[in-house]
């Protein structure tokens, strides 16, 4: 897509450069930003060119860099205490996308754009990953990722904020985990996500995206029982109403996705 109003583009060098101009916006890996008209938009400033490394390693977590793209996320080398590292995979390949979109799609995008289908997210609230996002004042702020995406193309961010990189805990990234998606084509966008985790303790994460406009996270003490799994998603009272399906529906199979998972989370 030709962006015909666009009439600038600078590369960011410093933190100083993502003071925006009016009608400038952030370009990281532009897998969405030049797929449809963005009449709005007159500038890009270019995030890669603050050259961030795609990931490192740090008191056993993971911290992603928001312009790291999904194909340099699956190369991060996961330590043998890792075992969620499966579901990294398993996100990304929700994406349903080309090799050529996963060499140019970052994380920071993924997110940041807010749709409920992002693999990202899935990804994020599984493992109770935090953003930290730059503010305009020269500090920065960190909040759980599952609170971060508060809607449809909906985020916290303020004026001037800049999502600078998401980590991953590491007693998140020892857990067992499950993954299980639905749609309603073979290779069309996912209709609901449901992750799982179990840590070492016992204590379970419950993760539901795709079927909601926003992100649910359900926390129990133990792999919860069928009847505690239906009372948790007899909370949810936003379930998204789209081309990919309709609300009731979306509620029915989630339920029966969050049974499968927490099944298989019991016999890990």
């Amino acid at each position: 897509m030709d962006l015909n109003r666009v009439s600038s583009l600078r590369a960011a060098r410093t933190r100083g450069d993502l003071d925006l101009a009016p009608g400038e916006t952030v370009l990281a890996g532009g897998s969405w930003l030049f797929s449809e008209p963005q009449p709005a938009v007159t500038g890009l400033v270019d995030l890669t060119a603050l050259d961030w490394a795609p990931w490192s390693i740090h008191d056993g977590g993971l911290s992603v860099s928001a312009t790291c793209t999904i194909t340099q996320l699956l190369e991060s080398p996961p330590p043998a205490a890792w075992r969620a590292s499966s579901l990294f995979r398993e996100c990304a390949e929700a994406f349903l996308m080309s090799f050529k979109v996963w060499n140019t799609a970052t994380v920071g995008g993924n997110l940041c754009l807010a749709l409920p289908a992002g693999a990202m997210i899935s990804l994020s609230v599984a493992l109770d990953a935090e953003a930290i996002v730059w503010t305009p004042d020269g500090g920065e702020r960190r909040e759980p990722v599952a609170s971060f995406v508060r809607g449809v193309r909906t985020t916290s961010l303020q004026p001037g904020e800049v999502l600078r990189s998401v980590e991953f805990p590491a007693m998140a990234l020892r857990g067992h985990t499950s993954f299980r998606k639905i749609a309603l084509t073979p290779l069309g966008r996912s209709s609901a996500v449901v992750t799982g985790r179990v840590d070492a303790d016992g204590r379970t994460t419950l993760g539901l995206t795709a079927a909601t406009t926003r992100p649910h996270v359900f926390h129990f003490g133990q792999p919860p029982t069928d009847d505690a799994l239906r009372l948790a998603l007899e909370t949810v009272d936003d379930w998204y109403d789209d081309a990919h399906g309709a609300p009731d529906w979306r509620s029915a199979v989630s339920l029966t996705l969050a049974y499968e998972v927490c099944e298989e989370l019991r016999s890990s």
